[in-house]
Formats: structure tokens, C-alpha cells, sequence
């Protein structure tokens, strides 16, 4: 005999699922029956939120950082939808709020961004508080939590609707689980080595997770919405990736001084303008070309004593490894293990074409200190590298998460080709709202937004229909 069917199941346990489970047993209040199904076991439970610094693109809690509408359609190129990012923009303040009632509270520190870039807060503690808080809190509510346990396939009913999940614990057998409502909220599908050749191009496969959490994001939730009949949506040819230190093991580990200094490859040669842009605009290009031109996969990042110069750069350099140093440039190829001279002739070329002058040098704002006449430019910060003790760190690219998903609208359900497809919803990494480069501050964010929202409209099925 098939059990009661369950208000609501939600797939995934990062920020966007967390959010939705609480929402859906806030709305239910003591008789709700939520259940969170998770494929990661518990103790590394969290998604990609929980290794995630969580910026948030705001001033304050209460209050959005100037032209966040303008600034993520513009982003998107105006393929975002306008009416999902207008929700955003409404509900970031009481989500927040609604964290705050749950124990986060939140900071404007400095972020690893030295050039100016839009506001961020970040919760104290990052996305590490946000899971735990969250989780303390759906527990309390009531929610189940089921780990190990891998979402395979939706069962619809005959009219359409969301009739159950099968799922199986462990690698056991498929169980049904009926639900009058379900969200996903189980990430892209960065660690699908099949989906990111077809979609990202050959060697995509290989791109490093940027985070433990980012390897349970193989795009399962994402295949059983198309099987359902959902609508793709989103940038499938575009992905959120940063250039990081391979030697590190920790979470993000990303060198983010490259614009101070050159990045060469293993042969020597510049390849980049490291001056193109604040590093929020060029990091990604950045971690892409290295990845799929670069020689190897691999770049260095050069620098001269004058990086010490700039205040606080450290952080900027979120590796716990310590950069390879010598007295030449030289010495500093043989510790690299590249091509001395190509290295040596990079150099030489470099200083010949900056600025004698690096008075105008300002590392906080795009400067305008370019070098003349030399291919690849460096549009800003061009000092000369001229000062020993010499340093650099290898730099290869780590993906974040995918831009590719499913379809939803401003109130999180899912689409499909004939409209709403009932009783099914989905928020964060999952649904394909963005476009050519991710806007900094919103991943997060938009996972708690549309969690929130999803959750609540999940019971409100249960109730009305």
C-alpha cells in the first residue's frame, strides 16, 4: 500500500533547498510534511553554498547596491527575463530579513575584490552559517532530512501534475515518493563530464570543481525536469569560473593580484590583457583561456616586490600556499619550471613598452597605466617588473557552477512547452537565468530568493490547489 503523499520534497541541500524546506514547513506550520532528499551524506551536506563566501550584491540588508536591476540585465546582455529579476530585487531584503530572524547576521567586510566594484555584504560566518542556521532551523520545523539519497526520475499524473519522485538511498532500489509538490534545487551540471563536453567543448570535462560540494552538481535534477517536459533556459555555452591555485585543497583558493603583475604560460609568452578590467570583469575570461588555450592548462602569475606596496593585497590571495620566489627572473623560471628565456624575453618586452613613469599607478580603480605598443596590452596597472625578490603562483581554472538549467518564472515553478508545468518548482544553480557572465553577488542570493518563494508556493499547492 502506497504511503500518504508528502505536501512537499525538495531536492538539494545548499542555500536554494534549505530555504524552500523551511519555507514550505513555515507555511504548513506543525502538520506539514516536508522532506529534504540529499545525495551527499550529511557531513558534507551544503551544496556549493556551504564553501561559498556568499557575497551578497548589496549596501545593507534592508537596502540593494545602486543599479542592481540595470547592472544584471546589462550583465546578461537583456536575456535574463526582466520579471524574474525584478522579483529578485524585491524579495532580496525580506529574504534577508528573514534570515536575520533565523540567527544570520551580516557584515560589509572587505572582499577579495581590490579594484572598486558593486557593494557586497556577506553573512558572518559565509555560506557556512547560512547552511547551518537553515538546517538548525528546518529541523526544528519539522522537516525530514533523508543523505545518500539520489532523486532519479518525476512521476507525473495522468493531467499533468506532480504525482511523486523516485529516489534511491545508497545505491539501492528505486523508492516512490508521492508529493503534491516538488522542488529541485540540486544544482547544474558542472561535474556531468558528459554535459560539459556537449555543451562547454572538449577539455570542459576536466575543468577542477571549485569547491567539495561543487562535485555532487552532475545535472540529475536538471535531466528529470526535461523528462518532465520541462523548457531549458540560460547560457547553456556559459559557466562561472575563476582562476585558482592548484596546489591548494581549500575551498576557492583563488590568486586574484594578477592584474598588478603578467600572467604568462608554461612557454614564457603574455597571452592576456591582465589589465582589461576590474578583476570582477576579467577573472573569468581569464580562468577560460587559460583552460582551454593556455599550454598545459596551466598559467603563472609574475610578480615584482612592488605587489607588497599595495595595501591589504593579501586579500586578494585566498591560496594557503605560499607563491615560488627568487632573485632573477631567471631563478624564478627554473623554480616555475618554464622556459627561462621565453620568460626572460616576456619580461624585457614588457618593461620596454610600460610607462617609465608608474606615478599614476592607483590599484583601487582602473588607472589607465597601459603599456605602448605591445600585443597582448595591459590596458592598466602596466608598472615595470624590474624589482627582486621575484614571485609567482601557477594558476589553473576551477568552475563554480553552470549557467545552463530550466525554465521557471518569478514565482520559481518550472515551465514547460504548454505553460506551468503543476506542482513542480526549482531555484538557484538549477534554473537558466544566466547569460554570458555571471553578476557577482546574486548566485547565492537568488538560490535563498527563489528557495523562499518556491517553498511557500510548494504549500500553498497543497492547501489550494
Amino acid at each position: 500500500m502506497d504511503e500518504p503523499a508528502l505536501d512537499v520534497v525538495v531536492v538539494g541541500h545548499g542555500a536554494a533547498g534549505l530555504a524552500a524546506a523551511l519555507a514550505a514547513a513555515e507555511a504548513g506550520g506543525r502538520k506539514a510534511r516536508v522532506l529534504l532528499i540529499e545525495r551527499a551524506p550529511q557531513a558534507m551536506r551544503g551544496g556549493n553554498t556551504r564553501w561559498s563566501p556568499s557575497y551578497m550584491r548589496l549596501e545593507a540588508p534592508d537596502r540593494l547596491a545602486p543599479r542592481f536591476i540595470e547592472d544584471m540585465l546589462e550583465t546578461s546582455g537583456g536575456r535574463s527575463d526582466p520579471a524574474y529579476i525584478r522579483r529578485l530585487a524585491a524579495e532580496a531584503a525580506p529574504a534577508l530579513a528573514w534570515l536575520q530572524g533565523h540567527g544570520i547576521t551580516f557584515d560589509r567586510p572587505p572582499n577579495y575584490f581590490l579594484t572598486a566594484a558593486a557593494p557586497r555584504i556577506q553573512p558572518v560566518g559565509a555560506g557556512a552559517a547560512i547552511v547551518e542556521a537553515l538546517a538548525r532551523a528546518a529541523e526544528a520545523a519539522g522537516v525530514t532530512f533523508a543523505y545518500d539519497t539520489d532523486a532519479r526520475s518525476i512521476e507525473l499524473a495522468a493531467d499533468g501534475t506532480v504525482a511523486a519522485v523516485h529516489a534511491s538511498t545508497s545505491g539501492g532500489a528505486v523508492r516512490r515518493i508521492a508529493a503534491h509538490a516538488l522542488v529541485l534545487a540540486c544544482g547544474g551540471f558542472e561535474c556531468d563530464p558528459i554535459a560539459m563536453r556537449e555543451h562547454l567543448g572538449a577539455g570542459a570535462e576536466s575543468i577542477r570543481p571549485i569547491t567539495a560540494g561543487t562535485a555532487y552538481n552532475t545535472g540529475g535534477g536538471i535531466r528529470m525536469a526535461l523528462a518532465a517536459g520541462a523548457r531549458t533556459a540560460g547560457d547553456w555555452n556559459g559557466m562561472h569560473v575563476e582562476p585558482v591555485d592548484p596546489r591548494s585543497e581549500r575551498p576557492e583558493p583563488v590568486v586574484l593580484t594578477y592584474p598588478y603583475g603578467i600572467v604568462v604560460d608554461r612557454h614564457g609568452r603574455r597571452f592576456f590583457d591582465e589589465g582589461g578590467g576590474r578583476v570582477d570583469e576579467t577573472w573569468e575570461t581569464l580562468a577560460r583561456t587559460i583552460h582551454f588555450e593556455a599550454p598545459g592548462r596551466i598559467a603563472y602569475a609574475i610578480f615584482d616586490a612592488s605587489l607588497e606596496d599595495i595595501p591589504d593585497y593579501g586579500r586578494a590571495v585566498c591560496t594557503d600556499r605560499e607563491p615560488l620566489r627568487a632573485a632573477t627572473i631567471t631563478g624564478l623560471a627554473a623554480a616555475l619550471e618554464i622556459d627561462a628565456g621565453g620568460l626572460a624575453r616576456t619580461v624585457a618586452a614588457y618593461n620596454a613598452a610600460a610607462p617609465a613613469d608608474a606615478g599614476r599607478f592607483e590599484a583601487t580603480r582602473t588607472d589607465g597605466l597601459a603599456t605602448n605598443g605591445l600585443t597582448p596590452p595591459k590596458s592598466n596597472w602596466a608598472r615595470r617588473i624590474e624589482r627582486a625578490p621575484f614571485s609567482a603562483y601557477p594558476l589553473v581554472c576551477a568552475i563554480c557552477y553552470t549557467f545552463g538549467g530550466i525554465a521557471t518564472d518569478a514565482e520559481a515553478r518550472v515551465l514547460g512547452a504548454n505553460g506551468i508545468i503543476p506542482g513542480l518548482f526549482a531555484a538557484g544553480e538549477i534554473t537558466g537565468q544566466f547569460y554570458g557572465k555571471a553578476p557577482g553577488g546574486t548566485s547565492v542570493l537568488r538560490a535563498l530568493v527563489f528557495g523562499r518563494i518556491a517553498g511557500k508556493r510548494a504549500f500553498d499547492r497543497r492547501i489550494n490547489g
